[in-house]
């Protein structure tokens, strides 16, 4: 069945198109009759708008989109929640797409989602992304992105993060002050802007507190598989270095790897090693022993990018200037048992 066009409707009730368009929108040189008329006929025939006829017109598909690394991150859960809350309050719609942590599949997404002619887009870089042009000239065309998480520095556009060498300043600090010493990190890739900024605020908390860095006990977690490489890691750790006696993560996942291999080999949290996490992902508090973490607002992270996107975006359909925003999110210590 074809689908029901405003000249069909305007058939039906035996009066002009533009004056069906006009009551549908609620125009106010059309009396009340016939809006009701012409909305109760439009509900009859199961009138749908034709969007894509309305995007033409209005040079906007109401449309997000959003690239991130991984789905199946808690964190990255609840960005997209906050994300399409946010969305959903100023009737956009979101594209999700997913870089599996590969900048060839980041940049493709990019040029689909301009194909898409979405309005705006939201990005967290890949842990593989060496250079930004793909992002820049994305911005050249005057699409305005707004970066979240996994941020480039150099790109000029605006972003929503946290302080994360002052988060992992303040873990690390903690750990100093109950007394750890010997203290390890479980770094990130050497490309992503969060894993540089942890590690910064690690060995800034260790020459702070008289401790002296080693680089040694630094070790780098790049095969996008946390579980499996907190778990490799606190093996060869433990045979490299027997005197740790605390490490800090990148990620609670990889708390957890480390945390599996410490109870297979009978080695006791916190009392031999204490293990501190980043980004308080929900298993957090009820793994055993419960696992202290850096909290990271991902639902806030997902409303305030949006809302500062959809902003750019009503500015650059008015013709209106505009600054770029960094909004720097609070982060706060939860303590639990592994520490």
């Amino acid at each position: 069945m074809k689908p029901t066009t405003l000249k069909d409707i305007a058939h039906e009730l035996n009066i002009s198109v533009a004056t069906v368009s006009k009551a549908l929108k609620g125009y106010s040189d059309v009396s009340s009759s016939t809006k009701k008329a012409v909305l109760k006929m439009a509900k009859k025939m199961n009138y749908i708008p034709n969007t894509v006829a309305v995007n033409l017109r209005t040079q906007q598909t109401k449309t997000l989109g959003v690239i991130i690394p991984a789905i199946v991150h808690h964190f990255f859960s609840e960005v997209m929640d906050g994300i399409i809350k946010e969305a959903k309050k100023h009737g956009y719609l979101v594209i999700t797409l997913q870089s599996n942590e590969n900048y060839q599949l980041e940049k493709k997404q990019l040029i689909l989602l301009q194909q898409k002619r979405v309005d705006g887009i939201l990005i967290s870089l890949s842990n593989d992304t060496p250079n930004f042009d793909h992002i820049n000239a994305i911005l050249q065309k005057k699409i305005p992105i707004v970066m979240f998480d996994k941020i480039a520095k150099l790109v000029e556009c605006s972003k929503v993060v946290i302080d994360d060498k002052l988060a992992a300043y303040n873990a690390v600090s903690y750990l100093i002050e109950k007394g750890y010493k010997r203290i390890a990190h479980f770094r990130g890739s050497l490309n992503p802007q969060i894993s540089i900024d942890r590690f910064l605020g690690y060995r800034k908390a260790l020459v702070d507190h008289g401790i002296p860095f080693d680089p040694k006990l630094v070790y780098i977690c790049d095969n996008n598989d946390d579980f499996n490489d907190g778990y490799n890691n606190a093996k060869k750790m433990l045979e490299e270095h027997n005197d740790i006696d605390a490490v800090f993560t990148i990620t609670d996942v990889v708390a957890v790897g480390i945390l599996k291999y410490l109870k297979e080999n009978d080695i006791k949290i916190p009392e031999d090693i204490a293990l501190f996490g980043f980004s308080n992902w929900f298993m957090s508090s009820v793994i055993t022993p419960s696992l202290s973490s850096v909290t990271q607002p991902g639902f806030k992270m997902g409303k305030k990018s949006t809302k500062i996107l959809i902003e750019e975006i009503k500015c650059i359909n008015k013709g209106i200037p505009y600054s770029f925003q960094t909004c720097v999110l609070p982060t706060s210590l939860v303590i639990r048992n592994s520490s």
